[in-house]
């Protein structure tokens, strides 16, 4: 679904930019601003107007699902494979979610109006934007049957991967008092949970920082959405 198959020659790595042809990248370029994204950041509230479209090219972002007592839960990730408010292109004019930079980075940021006149101009990103959001859907249902089935060392494995997939490097800027809150878990438990990954020399952690040690062992140990996931994001565009 996300692969590139055409380079624009300026758009960083978000492979959604580097997905579009020249023509129809030239129709958002003078839009598009180069920012930080800085770790705990807020982009997007629940239930407020969308008023810009980020698209990662290093970090990662929580989508967050906000309950009325204002206790969240992470329900998908946004990295470089993707966008967060592309749906603003679609009609879309409210946020369905929360959005924070959980691994700070960097993004291609546009606001949302001139993103939309240009998914409005151009079939091939109107496409391309409806893909990411079927995919984007399936990784929020595949999110919520991985949270009701499966262990939390098998999440917490899938969790780590994802991370690692969106950034450069082995080590992860996380407490456990996060991964906790976005797992929806007791900190006491994550951390019974992470410590036996440690002893098993899958990762090594101190505070606020997690190190991937051994991937492979980590994939052994991931439930199946991992591999699901990551198989979706890298169907081809064309069909």
């Amino acid at each position: 679904m996300l692969s590139a198959t055409s380079t624009s020659g300026s758009s960083g790595r978000n492979r959604l930019l580097t997905a579009l042809a020249p023509a129809d990248f030239s129709l958002l370029a003078s839009k598009l601003k180069n920012i930080s994204l800085s770790q705990g950041e807020l982009l997007q509230e629940a239930g407020e107007p969308i008023k810009h479209v980020y698209f990662p090219q290093s970090g990662m972002i929580s989508l967050l699902t906000v309950m009325q007592n204002g206790s969240a839960v992470e329900t998908a990730t946004v990295g470089r494979e993707g966008a967060m408010g592309a749906m603003s292109g679609l009609g879309s004019r409210i946020a369905p979610y929360r959005a924070v930079v959980r691994i700070e980075g960097a993004a291609s940021r546009i606001a949302a109006a001139p993103f939309e006149a240009a998914v409005n101009g151009s079939a091939s990103i109107k496409e391309l934007i409806v893909r990411y959001s079927d995919f984007l859907m399936m990784m929020i249902q595949q999110s919520a049957g991985c949270s009701a089935l499966h262990s939390l060392e098998k999440r917490l494995c899938r969790w780590l991967l994802q991370a690692q997939d969106r950034n450069d490097g082995i080590r992860l800027p996380v407490t456990q008092e996060l991964l906790s809150q976005l797992l929806g878990v007791r900190r006491t438990t994550l951390t019974i949970t992470a410590r036996n990954l440690q002893t098993a020399g899958l990762i090594r952690y101190r505070r606020g920082l997690i190190e991937i040690v051994d991937r492979g062992g980590l994939e052994a140990k991931a439930c199946e959405c991992y591999d699901l996931i990551r198989a979706a994001q890298n169907l081809p565009l064309a069909l």
